[in-house]
């Protein structure tokens, strides 16, 4: 929430109100936005300073337009109505404008309604300039005015509109929000509720997949390109990708730009983008670093609408770079261009009715439906030369390089809603925003695999080298796997993975047959199939004279048997004899299957020809038999598909909030100790309110500095009590030497105090009331830079830290999720009623899962959250200890309007 400040605002985020006031309002409502046909534009809020930016703008609409808005004519703004609209107090009146460029496209406001609910509900009004309606403004409007709204403690909106303006009913309907509606006359009166309920968000999401979606097609589907820095240096970047564009067959204008030259490669070259005659879609940008600045003023005048830097000399070179390629990036968007790079290695599109490789690569696979994704632009060339020889065709490629706006978010959202794409690889450097990257992955994911390498997974992030929390590369493969993405630790297994996923049918189950002519490599076979957690029965050796019928008629047998789920053929073709038959008796074999089925033909490595079912192109397609060089990576992408195939298999789970939230108290609690002190550690007292705020009570404590005080606050909380020492070099030590249990008198707790604090060496201590005896478990969030909010659970001890016996998940967690956090450690049987011990309640462990999981969703000021120990037992959990850090960082957030990252 905003507030009233005698101190002025920076520049960009104040403004005067009526009586001389200076307000100002939250940075993060500044946003980009995509429209619904891929462009972007910028959001903000209106300003004194945009009065006459707003008379302009008013000056534009149409007669019928200003008539629908204000139910008049109303030809001109007056002086009064302009000071009204501009000069707002960013709580109970906000407006905010859309621009492009420089210029106003669409306002839209609302006004509190002191006696209408409580103070709680606003009108809202908005209008969009006539030739800019049917982009789908006006929703992501409402939307961002609503987000304002709520933030500042508003709960309803209401709305006046002429009943024959149809098109603004149906915006506030296909917004997403639940409209009642009454009518006076010739007028409409809406009102909704702006709480963002599970159906507003389905909506919210849609259209942010339609929006993203169709930016990155705009991309990958150009009518014209110009190359700017297209040499005629054989040598030189701009050379190479003209040369690749050329090549590829591009199906439409291609114009080279060079002041020097009148053609390059025998094209027609212009001096400046602004001298090309025909509209363009795409600028491949190939120029230096230092002189993008005169070539984006070009691209701007000639109204490009997207771009692909591929020159290098940003954010990857430093702080200068960094700020450069920020420029580059919100003048673009500003003016409704997207940006894939800069350092990228450029994007390609292997539909012939496209032809599209704008790449550094000289060598890009053949028509395929799999759509792979790379940051790196020097690994690029490498990884697409790999896959041209496995022969995986491509549908698209996308390299972002520094990713300074085009994500992988943005592409996944294209190739979930793309029907020529039907795998999908990703090779990963980091993420932008990982909380989006999740619920993105787990949709797309449940219709179409995702493979995902992700390289510096051993890294320790600098953020938390200092807290000792370590995200391994188990836990990587844990928190993919939540999203529902295989996780694969190198290019090479990316690439094994597509060849069964792009080739042949999910596994059922687990149970694989093993047919070949060879005993040693069907043993080998079997030994790596149960290495990977699959089923194997007793090999079928044909022995090495089996010809390529019997070879065939085992394959299909093992098919049609009801045990098995796929099939493994392992085949080295006898000396002298041509491999061919056989290949194409698999080959054959497989056709006929709705079984998955791999094979170490060792013929030949990757996918031979031999074995490859071809399209119209000459490309292997569906039914296509994938050859590993050895049976181990043949069984690891079989397992992977089976675990792929079984994540499918589990429904849907949902997110759950459990009551007794105060969420408003919360808030308020984290701003004041914020404004107060600024990010810090809370103490014991601050975090036991924060949690108490989302139902997380912690077992009744009091510190004391002296004996007397000990006795009695033993006497007021009850007997028995546990007397702890506070010093921070004491607390949750494993030997348990400044802790004293069991104190069932005031004489033990006077002789625990004076013993306690001449060991610690404090006068400080806390008198704890005893909690049931039960398990030590640790719940715990961190931020961590590569994945956003991550919640960890394990039991709690040296022994358990020792060993990294941790289970993680990103946040938010599913019902499902919460349950398989806690069953995941090596650990959890002792919760089940391991030896001897008593099954501990699981589901208030689950319960505190979502708590938390609730308050860090709720309160991003909150960087880290440690309870523990917590006691779990078959009467419910018991919370001893917690520790809380506040802070002003921002994170990776996917909460809220919708915007750009």
């Amino acid at each position: 929430m905003t507030h009233e400040t005698d101190t002025p605002a920076p520049a960009d985020l104040d403004a005067t109100a009526p009586g001389g006031k200076v307000y100002h309002y939250p940075e993060h409502w500044v946003a980009d936005v995509l429209a619904s046909d891929g462009r972007a534009v910028r959001m903000r809020p209106i300003t004194p300073d945009d009065g006459d930016k707003l008379v302009e703008f008013h000056s534009t609409l149409s007669e019928r337009t200003r008539y629908l808005r204000y139910f008049g004519p109303y030809p001109t703004m007056s002086t009064r109505d302009v000071r009204h609209f501009t000069h707002l107090d960013y709580v109970r009146r906000v407006g905010m404008i859309m621009e492009l460029g420089d210029k106003i496209i669409a306002v839209g406001s609302y006004e509190g309604l002191d006696n209408v609910d409580d103070g709680k509900s606003a009108e809202v009004a908005f209008v969009v300039a006539d030739n800019h309606q049917g982009r789908g403004l006006g929703p992501v409007l409402l939307e961002h005015l609503a987000g304002a709204a709520a933030e500042n403690g508003l709960e309803r909106f209401v709305a006046e509109v002429l009943a024959e303006n149809r098109h603004m009913v149906s915006v506030f309907r296909e917004a997403g929000y639940q409209v009642s509606r009454s009518y006076d006359g010739g007028v409409v009166h809406l009102e909704f509720d702006i709480d963002p309920t599970e159906a507003l968000l389905s909506v919210r999401n849609a259209r942010e997949r339609a929006a993203e979606a169709r930016s990155v097609r705009n991309v990958l589907t150009p009518r014209s390109i110009a190359v700017i820095g297209a040499s005629t240096d054989p040598s030189k970047v701009g050379h190479a990708v003209l040369r690749n564009l050329l090549g590829a067959g591009f199906t439409g204008p291609v114009f080279p730009v060079n002041a020097e030259h009148r053609s390059v490669r025998g094209v027609r070259a212009y001096a400046s983008v602004r001298d090309i005659p025909d509209d363009l879609d795409l600028a491949v940008v190939a120029v230096p670093a230092e002189a993008m600045d005169e070539v984006f003023e070009d691209c701007l005048a000639k109204e490009v609408k997207a771009l692909v830097v591929v020159s290098a000399g940003f954010s990857e070179t430093g702080p200068d770079g960094q700020e450069q390629e920020r420029r580059l990036v919100r003048a673009a968007r500003a003016h409704g261009m997207r940006v894939v790079g800069p350092n990228a290695l450029g994007v390609a599109n292997t539909d012939t009715a496209v032809g599209l490789n704008s790449t550094l690569a000289p060598v890009l696979p053949g028509r395929g439906r799999i759509g792979f994704f790379c940051q790196s632009g020097a690994l690029g060339i490498q990884i697409l030369d790999g896959a041209a020889k496995r022969r995986l065709g491509l549908s698209t490629f996308v390299s972002a390089g520094n990713r300074g706006d085009v994500s992988g978010n943005d592409v996944l959202q294209y190739w979930d809603t793309d029907p020529d794409t039907d795998v999908v690889l990703l090779y990963l450097e980091s993420f932008g925003n990982p909380r989006k990257f999740s619920r993105i992955a787990r949709r797309v994911a449940r219709g179409k695999p995702v493979v995902a390498v992700k390289s510096g997974r051993h890294a320790v992030p600098p953020a938390l080298a200092a807290t000792g929390v370590e995200i391994d590369d188990a836990t990587v493969r844990a928190l993919f796997e939540q999203s529902g993405v295989i996780h694969v630790d190198s290019i090479a297994q990316l690439f094994d993975c597509a060849q069964v996923l792009a080739y042949q049918p999910l596994p059922r189950g687990p149970r694989v047959a093993i047919v070949g002519n060879s005993t040693a490599l069907g043993v080998l076979a079997a030994d790596a199939v149960r290495s990977e957690g699959l089923d194997a029965g007793d090999p079928v050796d044909l022995g090495a004279r089996a010809t390529p019928e019997e070879f065939a008629d085992a394959v299909t047998a093992a098919v049609r048997s009801e045990w098995v789920d796929a099939v493994m053929a392992v085949f080295v073709p006898p000396i002298a004899v041509a491999p061919e038959p056989y290949a194409a008796a698999l080959r054959d074999a497989a056709q006929q299957s709705a079984k998955p089925i791999v094979t170490t033909f060792l013929a030949e490595e990757g996918l031979p020809d031999m074995l490859a079912v071809h399209d119209d192109g000459g490309n292997p397609a569906r039914g296509s038999v994938p050859s590993y060089p050895g049976p181990e990576r043949a069984a690891t992408s079989l397992a992977r598909a089976w675990r792929y195939s079984r994540w499918l298999d589990v429904p849907v789970s949902t997110m759950t909030r459990p009551d007794g939230i105060d969420t408003e108290r919360a808030r308020a609690l984290v701003h004041g100790w914020l404004a107060e002190r600024g990010q810090r550690q809370l103490t014991d007292s601050e975090s036991t309110s924060l949690l108490a705020c989302y139902g997380i009570g912690v077992v009744p404590y009091v510190e004391v500095a002296d004996g007397p005080s000990a006795r009695e606050a033993a006497e007021n909380i009850g007997y028995p009590v546990a007397l702890k020492a506070r010093a921070a070099d004491w607390r949750r030590r494993p030997d348990l030497m400044g802790v004293r249990l069991d104190l069932s008198s005031a004489e033990a707790v006077g002789d625990a105090y004076a013993d306690v604090s001449a060991l610690s060496g404090s006068d400080v201590v806390q008198v704890q009331k005893m909690a049931p005896k039960g398990i030590n478990c640790v719940i715990s969030v961190q931020d961590d830079p590569s994945f956003g909010s991550v919640i960890s659970f394990g039991l709690a001890g040296v022994i358990s830290t020792l060993l990294g016996d941790r289970a993680y998940r990103v946040l938010p967690v599913t019902e499902d999720e919460a349950l398989e956090l806690i069953d995941a450690p090596k650990g959890a049987p002792l919760l089940h009623g391991y030896g001897f011990g008593a099954p501990v309640d699981k589901g208030a462990l689950v319960d505190m899962v979502h708590r938390v999981s609730a308050l860090i969703d709720d309160i991003p000021e909150v960087r880290e959250l440690v309870c523990e120990p917590i006691l779990a037992s078959a009467e419910g959990v018991a919370v001893l200890e917690t520790q809380v850090r506040i802070g002003h960082e921002p994170r990776p957030v996917d909460l809220g309007p919708r915007r750009l990252r």
